[in-house]
């Protein structure tokens, strides 16, 4: 085992004059801290024509001021702040100590000091020990080979995910303010629309409820029955379950609550203004209820469950909700206001064209989806069971995905 003083040069970043700053491209790349760093190498926004600390092509970033330990590997010559440090290895293989390090962040993080601003300096950097295990270098690659193997997949289904989830903004917006007969538009208050869909206010496309209004934080024993939070409701409409709570309906008003499927749950409330007006569409199995910050909206049998699930992101996605909204602590778009909402409606059978057509994106995403999580997952596991020698890589022959990316 050594210390990462012992393995690499250590280099703490330092901030140039503000003077010294631009937008334009003049000078090297300048990185602040964390802010900067993006899956696997920072992204630019800003540069510096006389930078007073550098780090190398190849150096491994990491984080040293709140937060502590995060790493990205520079991927050109730059200038860093002093928001972050560059470790260049001497007698380690650079692609394995990236790897550890991202093993032991947990750690590293917890090394923070300060009351009001975690910090760890280049003594305590150096401090670090790395290497547990006393790898050779010729493990120290093959171990790196495999992760940045997997690293490498997780970067393209990124990317996969970015693309995929931009056609369906595209999609949407095409969708609900083209319509797909070819037609004239009108002006509305949420933009233009196809000149023949119907408008009416969204209480008479469905029926709205306020959920439960107790407080379930602690409540995760599995008495009652589940509730779905603001927690379990992604931004692009998807529920998760990581995290779920529970509560026993007493009431009739509680036992009215009860999910059906096809049921829409409508963020109406949160801290963050983005994420009012987050809605899924509830199709799960068991029986659900919902929090007081979610109003549960059952489409009424003449309008398409799916294409006001569709049309409710639409509006999210395009800024109605923010533009719209009340603002206090919290930001809102109540019961009474998601009532009058101006609901846009094409006949029935352009309706379930809409969503065919945005089903079709969906599903594409949701395997990208479940493919990232299992890879991910995959990555996590090996780097834990290669950097604990639990997994030995002596046998592999991966010369042909070896990588000397930092080394």
């Amino acid at each position: 085992m050594a210390t990462l003083s012992d393995v690499a040069e250590l280099i703490m970043g330092q901030s140039p004059p503000s003077s010294t700053y631009n937008e334009n491209g003049e000078g090297l790349p300048f990185f602040q801290g964390k802010t900067d760093f993006g899956f696997r190498s920072p992204s630019p926004r800003f540069f510096c024509n006389k930078p007073l600390k550098l780090a190398k092509e190849k150096d491994i970033l990491i984080s040293v001021r709140a937060p502590v330990g995060p790493t990205n590997v520079a991927d050109q010559m730059c200038c860093i702040g002093r928001g972050l440090a560059a470790i260049r290895p001497r007698v380690i293989d650079g692609e394995f100590l990236f790897f550890n390090l991202r093993y032991i962040e947990k750690f590293i993080t917890s090394l923070g000091s300060g009351s009001t601003f975690h910090a760890i300096n280049k003594t305590q950097l150096g401090s670090v020990e790395v290497n547990e295990n006393d790898f050779d270098l010729v493990e120290q690659r093959k171990i790196a080979a495999v992760l940045r193997l997997l690293q490498r997949a997780i970067e393209e289904q990124e990317r996969l995910l970015a693309l995929t989830t931009e056609l369906k903004k595209t999609l949407l917006h095409k969708l609900f303010t083209e319509g797909l007969r070819g037609e004239p538009q009108k002006q509305t208050e949420i933009g233009p629309v196809p000149r023949s869909w119907l408008q009416r206010p969204l209480e008479q496309a469905g029926d709205v409820v306020y959920g439960i209004q107790a407080a379930v934080a602690s409540n995760v024993k599995p008495i009652g029955i589940k509730i779905l939070t603001n927690k379990n409701i992604t931004l692009d409409g998807r529920i998760i379950l990581e995290a779920i709570n529970y509560f026993v309906l007493k009431t009739p008003r509680h036992h009215a609550t009860v999910l059906k499927k096809g049921d829409l749950l409508f963020n109406w409330r949160s801290g963050s203004k983005e994420h009012v007006g987050k809605t899924a569409y509830f199709d799960l199995d068991g029986e659900f209820t919902h929090s007081s910050f979610i109003l549960r909206i059952r489409p009424h049998d003449e309008v398409t469950g799916r294409y006001l699930f569709y049309y409710l992101n639409f509006l999210r996605e395009s800024g109605y909700f923010v533009k719209s909204q009340s603002f206090s602590v919290n930001a809102k778009f109540n019961k009474s206001a998601i009532n009058r909402l101006p609901t846009y409606l094409p006949k029935e059978d352009e309706q379930q064209e809409i969503v065919m057509a945005l089903n079709a994106v969906s599903s594409k995403l949701k395997i990208l989806q479940a493919k990232h999580a299992v890879i991910t997952t995959l990555f996590r596991t090996l780097l834990h069971q290669l950097m604990t020698a639990q997994l030995r890589v002596h046998d592999l022959d991966l010369s042909k995905g070896e990588t000397d990316e930092t080394a």
